[in-house]
């Protein structure tokens, strides 16, 4: 186990000195984890009735803590050494500074992280804090409509197995103090104004747009939704077989960190000034950019490293309850881990993440057809086809196309039962960037050769493998008008 610290802090039972511990990490920037159940030297006790100290934990940070924290807490059940233990995860919070209520706001109800200890907060410095407090929120902006509803919001707890009573609006910070409407409740209403936009490039810049889709104007959580659907279907699966009855599969880019990355973005925006998340897709990788920079207070040493500091603790606590968030700060250091810290661009007032795609696997299986293909040949016959290839690479898009539609509907199922032949595991992507087409005009053919009875796919639509029902000798196909 690791030693306390100013990010650690062990307690072997509940006790009364939860709420200052829970300050001294809410008052620092990076936040901290208490665990229940341990020793102050790392022996793990383990808890007899985790479940209820769970539910008193809750209640006690709900109830004794100011400002309010939902959002800035994860409340979790773990085995360590065979013993059950409790974790409180804790970000910093941009409120600060935090007291408890019973003390009010001053040395007594105040603290702050020293070491491995929480030590009460000067004088000074709670007033140097509550001076330098930014009081525009999403919170205490009026929304400009009144006339909303939460449909959409109200499904997705449902989905959750939650129900939102009549109270909900109060509970998730929707309502101001004269009882109207904030930002924040017209931001997850069934309609607002936030546009949430998903470009798709042809090439690597932002010279030919190819589609353009709109995903806002509704709840958040929806418009989120549907950018996770979005890009789960853009990041395909590259597959190969590598084994009797075994594949291997890789993503264009890690699945999960490419969600957290989008999470992160819905949920640490700046939607004080109107605006919203940017998603790209470009032919070499995705972009996201969020708008707010880092948050006040965090260096980008805590923002690598996973220190919590949410600039929309309330967002946050929606998408906790709806279980889009698992716990604070733990996506970060995956992303870090698989990418690096390369793929992060910050500017003044943007943030930026790049991911590349990752297309070994496509690379490595079109080598190999074309190793196939060309296995015959002399090697000086391969060097000029190789030259000739790599021209042709070379050409624009457009004399590709033109190329393209110059060639017979029958040459071009030649090459796809060929190709199919050689790998029956490739995707319908994998073919059409191999060939040089597009993912339509490969679905189009295949429609053909199966109405054909040329070729048929066996199993699901992961998983499942090409046949080719036309033998080594009867590939070139008769060439029948408008076939």
């Amino acid at each position: 186990m690791s030693v306390e610290s100013n990010r650690i802090e062990y307690k072997e039972i509940l006790n009364d000195s939860l709420e200052k511990s829970v300050v001294g990490f809410l008052n620092s920037s990076s936040g901290g984890t208490i665990f229940l159940g341990i020793r102050d030297d790392g022996t793990v006790v383990g808890l007899k009735n985790p479940n209820d100290v769970q539910l008193k934990v809750k209640d006690r940070l709900i109830d004794n803590i100011r400002p309010s924290i939902m959002g800035l807490f994860n409340i979790l059940i773990e085995e360590r050494d065979n013993k059950t233990v409790v974790v409180v995860s804790l970000a910093g919070g941009t409120e600060t500074p935090y007291y408890i209520k019973q003390k009010g706001r001053s040395e007594a109800g105040c603290f702050i992280r020293v070491g491995s200890s929480s030590q009460p907060m000067p004088e000074i410095m709670i007033e140097k804090l509550m001076a330098s407090r930014h009081p525009v929120s999403l919170t205490n902006m009026p929304s400009r409509r009144q006339d909303l509803t939460f449909n959409q919001l109200k499904l997705f707890y449902e989905g959750k197995g939650k129900i939102l009573n009549d109270n909900f609006a109060q509970s998730l910070d929707f309502i101001m103090p004269d009882k109207k409407y904030n930002q924040l409740a017209f931001l997850f209403a069934d309609e607002n104004s936030y546009s949430i936009r998903v470009a798709k490039w042809w090439g690597n810049d932002k010279l030919d747009l190819r589609e353009n889709e709109e995903y806002g104007y509704c709840s958040l959580v929806k418009a989120m939704q549907r950018t996770l659907d979005k890009f789960d279907i853009e990041n395909i699966t590259q597959a190969r077989k590598v084994g009797i009855g075994q594949r291997q599969e890789k993503k264009l880019v890690d699945n999960k960190s490419l969600r957290e990355a989008i999470i992160n973005a819905f949920a640490h925006n700046d939607y004080s000034s109107g605006d919203t998340p940017i998603f790209e897709i470009f032919s070499d990788r995705f972009e996201i950019t969020t708008y707010g920079g880092l948050v006040e207070g965090l260096s980008k040493e805590e923002f690598f490293t996973g220190a919590s500091r949410p600039r929309n603790r309330e967002i946050m606590r929606i998408f906790k309850d709806l279980e889009f968030v698992e716990r604070l700060g733990s996506g970060m250091p995956h992303i870090v881990n698989k990418y690096g810290r390369d793929i992060f661009k910050f500017m003044t007032s943007i943030i930026r993440f790049a991911f590349p795609f990752d297309r070994s696997i496509e690379k490595e299986e079109g080598q190999k057809i074309e190793t196939r293909k060309l296995g015959k040949k002399e090697p000086q016959e391969m060097e000029n086809l190789g030259e000739t290839r790599g021209e042709t690479r070379g050409e624009t898009r457009g004399e590709t196309r033109g190329e393209t539609r110059r060639e017979t509907r029958g040459e071009t199922r030649e090459k796809i039962i060929e190709t199919l032949r050689d790998n029956p595991t490739v995707t319908i992507q994998v073919l059409a960037n191999l060939l040089g087409l597009t993912y339509k005009g490969i679905e189009w053919n295949l429609r053909k050769l199966k109405k054909q009875d040329i070729v048929r796919h066996v199993g699901p639509n992961k998983g499942g493998y090409w046949e080719v029902k036309l033998g080594e000798k009867e590939t070139h196909l008769s060439k029948t008008p408008g076939s």
